[in-house]
């Protein structure tokens, strides 16, 4: 599951966020002006991100924003589309030679 917080909430709330996603298996998202900035995400969840995005690297974009469906708290965020104008997405990866 993932959680929506504004950035003034996360700042004085830091230590139990740190714990929900340590110990409660949830993904964070630190917002400024309902914008997500970043995401806290445990080390394991890092780790396989990173090595998908090595093997795969559009399956690992997918991912993520596959990821960003389950987003709940103050702003949910919606369908693939929705969540690439929300995080201000213009542009798609492409690998080198392909366009």
């Amino acid at each position: 599951m993932t959680y929506e917080i504004p950035v003034t909430q996360a700042r004085a709330e830091l230590a139990d966020l740190i714990n929900r996603v340590v110990y409660g298996d949830e993904r964070v998202v630190v917002t400024r002006h309902g914008k997500p900035l970043v995401a806290l995400v445990s080390a394991a969840d890092l780790e396989r991100l990173e090595k998908l995005e090595a093997e795969a690297p559009e399956e690992a974009e997918e991912l993520v924003i596959t990821s960003l469906s389950g987003v709940s708290g103050p702003g949910v965020l919606g369908s693939a589309t929705g969540e690439q104008r929300r995080f201000g997405i213009a542009a798609h990866h492409r690998e080198p030679g392909t366009g």
